[in-house]
């Protein structure tokens, strides 16, 4: 582990020349990696540890269509594709990949098997964050910690593939066999991270819902959907709007910011571009500080835990949620988007 310093800050960050991925095998030697749930995280994170000669099996309930993508990768069932409840058993470390709701669900059967010495590792903190929610309390005896890539699964075994891996963060909520340490770096290099950073199981769910909500996914529809009205308001066509809006957007300038920066960005457009960017940076900074405090107030006081939790019980919560989904996918920005992909070269 070495310093690394963001701004005024140092930073604990474990890169891939001091814990290789020899040094990652020979911490999991003769340990069972058991990845619970195959659906976002599952897939990519179980096929990188498989590539990188891990000893891996994946646990999943069967029927479904998780269960039969997991046999279409390769996974067999009785050999290396079990019930949640024997993939645990098996596994010295547990992955615990299922949604939140789905950890909540299989908790008690997953809970049982968590015997002296083994580890639960999450990839994202919420359960074990608003465990008076939830319910997860790990026992005392075993090792918690988390690797959390801060990206999709997709995006995880696709840069993976590609020879690079994704950046995850860190976490130790509890170290009973001394080596907690060892086994995060393990995994967190076994599922190909660019580097890990060291978070708390709290801070790591706090900054990923407020992202999630915020400008990752909630905060960007928002802003979209503004421009893209105010703009067919005004006049302006389908595609002018949709091509100012998103395509510009998305197949040009955020690309060259993920490689150059914003600062670079504002250096190498028009000056007419700049001078307006400059100008109205702050004013939107000013408008939306308000409600990311609010946002971040409810992610830290479980109210937001409450509201999902409270959300995907409810019987008819997939009907309700197509029902949103499908009312975004039908309206004219969306289906307009839907054209413009076709005429992409």
């Amino acid at each position: 582990m070495s310093k690394m310093k963001f701004a005024d800050t140092e930073e604990n960050v474990v890169t891939r020349e001091e814990f290789p991925l020899a040094k990652a095998r020979e911490v999991l030697k003769g340990e069972t990696l058991a990845i619970i749930g195959y659906g976002v995280q599952g897939p990519a994170q179980a096929l990188n540890l498989r590539d990188n000669e891990f000893n891996v099996i994946v646990g999943q309930r069967a029927p479904s269509p998780s269960w039969d993508k997991a046999i279409a990768d390769g996974w067999v069932p009785g050999k290396t594709l079990f019930s949640i409840e024997e993939a645990a058993k098996r596994g010295t470390v547990i992955l615990y990949l299922l949604s939140d709701a789905g950890q909540i669900t299989s908790w008690p059967e997953v809970r049982a098997q968590l015997t002296k010495g083994k580890a639960l590792c999450f990839s994202h903190g919420f359960g074990a964050t608003y465990r008076s929610q939830t319910g997860i309390v790990p026992p005392a005896d075993v090792d918690v910690i988390l690797v959390a890539p801060k990206g999709s699964g997709r995006s995880v075994r696709r840069l993976f593939q590609a020879g690079r891996g994704i950046n995850s963060s860190y976490a130790i909520m509890q170290d009973a066999t001394t080596r907690a340490f060892d086994r995060v770096c393990a995994l967190g290099i076994g599922v190909g991270s660019g580097y890990l950073f060291e978070t708390t199981m709290e801070k790591e769910v706090y900054s990923d819902l407020t992202g999630e909500r915020g400008i990752l996914m909630g905060a960007l529809a928002g802003v979209i959907e503004a421009q893209y009205a105010l703009l067919r308001k005004k006049g302006h066509s389908p595609s002018e709007a949709f091509n100012e809006t998103v395509e510009e957007l998305t197949q040009s300038l955020v690309p060259l910011v993920g490689e150059n920066g914003m600062d670079w960005m504002f250096a190498n457009c028009s000056t007419t571009a700049q001078r307006g960017a400059l100008d109205w940076k702050g004013k939107f900074r000013k408008a939306v500080e308000p409600v990311f405090e609010e946002l971040y107030q409810g992610v830290a006081s479980g109210n937001e835990a409450r509201i999902t939790i409270e959300s995907n019980s409810r019987q008819d919560y997939k009907e309700h949620l197509e029902g949103e989904l499908s009312e975004m996918r039908n309206s004219e920005l969306w289906r307009t988007g839907a054209q413009v992909r076709k005429l992409r070269p």
